[in-house]
């Protein structure tokens, strides 16, 4: 039976900003989603800028507030250091950094370093996302988590073992508007199908290159002067191509064989690369990403005291 909110879970990213009121069991009350992420609000504050939402929530004002994002990063609310590798999943949650000087109990979830040498990485957001995503704590799993900055993670017997960051969405983003191929998508690019046979063909032969798609770039403005490629078409060039030379790169550095790849993503974005993991043979098993982060951040809000603990009594 859902019930009075327990706890507010929020995701602040760097321009976007989700908020969700769940109760004891952890179900959704409601939920307030907004551009108010951190650019935004180091300029109105982040205190006014949640408690405005929490506000429009009908939040009460002691409600205690869990967060994962850039809220917490160096140029955030409040920094919470990064947890190195290779780190449990439960004791990233258990570092949640609480913030002062408010009325409130908020805490922020911090992020993932990874220093070695050779690949140098970090994470905010993603690690509450694979928290929530219900991995088996035995055995090994590759994670793959879409977005503009590409997350693919090595989960060894519940531990994060490595990480690497693909930015695909910010190259199809600059390519798009700063490049010669802004000429070949247009102003506007349209949205691409998953199932359009340019994005399969144009992610094979990524795959097939083996993620080599530095000159195969220059082929989508040629094709356009050559061949006629209309501006949408283009578009799913591009975006086969990049998705799957980043699949190809991370199949190789993983060493990946013929196990699943955990797919944590929500929306188109999620259908494209669904697409493209089956087209380079690899089985897919998808997880909704609002909901893996939803489930971390209430986990993250038991293993920090915040909410009563499985099994707790009154």
């Amino acid at each position: 039976m859902i019930g009075a909110p327990s706890v507010a879970a929020v995701d602040w990213g760097t321009t976007r900003l989700r908020v969700w009121l769940l109760d004891a069991g952890g179900n959704v009350l409601g939920e307030r989603r907004g551009d108010d992420g951190l650019i935004t609000a180091r300029e109105k504050g982040f205190a006014a800028v949640l408690e405005h939402h929490l506000a429009e929530l009908g939040a009460p004002l002691a409600l205690p507030v869990v967060m994962c994002g850039m809220a917490g990063s160096r140029q955030g609310w409040v920094e919470a250091p990064y947890v190195d590798t290779p780190a449990p999943i439960t004791a990233i949650l258990e570092g949640a950094v609480r913030v002062a000087g408010t009325a409130r109990d908020i805490r922020i979830v911090p992020g993932l370093a990874q220093r070695t040498a050779g690949f140098p990485d970090v994470m905010r957001g993603e690690e509450t996302q694979l928290a929530g995503a219900g991995l088996s704590t035995s055995g090994r799993h590759l994670v793959c988590m879409p977005g503009t900055h590409s997350k693919w993670v090595e989960v060894e017997d519940g531990v994060v073992a490595s990480f690497g960051t693909w930015p695909t969405g910010e190259l199809y983003s600059v390519l798009g508007a700063h490049s010669i191929l802004r000429h070949s998508l247009g102003e506007n690019p349209a949205s691409v199908a998953a199932d359009g046979p340019f994005f399969r063909d144009w992610c094979l032969s990524a795959l097939n290159e083996g993620g080599d798609i530095t000159s195969s770039l220059f082929a989508i403005r040629a094709a356009g002067l050559l061949h006629d490629l209309k501006a949408g078409d283009a578009a799913a060039c591009l975006s086969g191509l990049l998705i799957g030379g980043e699949i190809a790169s991370a199949r190789r550095r993983y060493r990946h064989t013929s196990a699943p790849v955990v797919l944590i993503v929500s929306g188109s974005l999620g259908k494209l690369y669904a697409a493209a993991l089956r087209i380079a043979g690899i089985r897919v098993t998808e997880i909704d990403a609002d909901l893996a982060v939803r489930s971390g951040l209430f986990e993250a809000a038991r293993q920090n005291g915040m909410i009563a603990s499985k099994g707790a009594t009154a």
